[in-house]
C-alpha cells in the first residue's frame, strides 16, 4: 500500500470519526458503559496523544542516514480485532479530564495537520518503505507502517467508540 491510498485511508477513517463524535452530546462523551473503561473523551484523548507520539516517531525515523535492514511484516488483523485486548502505554492513556465534542474535534484536527505536515515534507516518499523506528507494541517497523497503522488504530477504536454509545 503506498502513501497516496494509506492517506486516502486516514481522511475516510478520520471523517467517519469526526462525523460520530459531532452527533454526540457531552453526556454522552463522558459516560463509561463499565466502571473501569475509557469515555468516549478518553478514548479520542487516545487517538490524539497517538497521533502525536506517531508524528515523533516518524520524525525520529526520518532523521536517520541510512536505510534501515529490518524484517518488517506486521500482521495488521488483530490490531483492528477488538477481541485482542491491547494495554496502551502509560505515554498514551488519557487523563480523567472530559473533554468537550468541539475541543475533540479541534484537538483531532490539529494532531492531524502536525502528521501532514511531516508527511508532506518528506521529499522522497519513499523514504518511508526504508526507514524505521522502534514501536513500542509492535518493535520495529518501518515509517510506512507506523502510517499505516494509524488509520488501523483509529478503525479499532471507532468500533470501541460505537460499542460505547450502544451500551450507555
Amino acid at each position: 500500500m503506498d502513501l497516496k491510498e494509506i492517506n486516502q485511508k486516514l481522511k475516510e477513517t478520520r471523517d467517519e470519526l469526526l462525523e460520530i463524535v459531532n452527533a454526540l452530546n457531552g453526556d454522552q462523551l463522558s459516560k463509561r458503559k463499565e466502571p473501569n473503561s475509557w469515555t468516549i473523551s478518553q478514548v479520542c484523548q487516545h487517538l490524539i496523544k497517538t497521533e502525536e507520539l506517531y508524528v515523533m516517531a516518524i520524525k525520529k525515523g526520518l532523521k536517520s542516514k541510512e536505510d534501515s535492514v529490518i524484517k518488517n511484516n506486521p500482521q495488521w488483523g488483530f490490531l483492528v480485532d477488538r477481541s485482542n485486548k491491547i494495554e496502551a502505554p502509560d505515554i498514551a492513556k488519557p487523563d480523567d479530564e472530559s473533554l468537550e465534542g468541539k475541543e475533540i474535534i479541534e484537538k483531532l484536527n490539529h494532531s492531524r495537520e502536525k502528521l501532514n505536515e511531516v508527511l508532506n515534507t518528506v521529499e522522497d516518499p519513499s523514504l518511508l518503505s526504508r526507514r524505521h523506528f522502534v514501536h513500542p507494541v509492535f518493535k520495529e517497523m518501518f515509517l510506512i507502517e507506523w502510517v499505516r497503522s494509524l488509520y488501523l488504530h483509529e478503525q479499532r477504536h471507532i468500533k470501541q467508540i460505537i460499542e460505547i454509545k450502544d451500551g450507555i
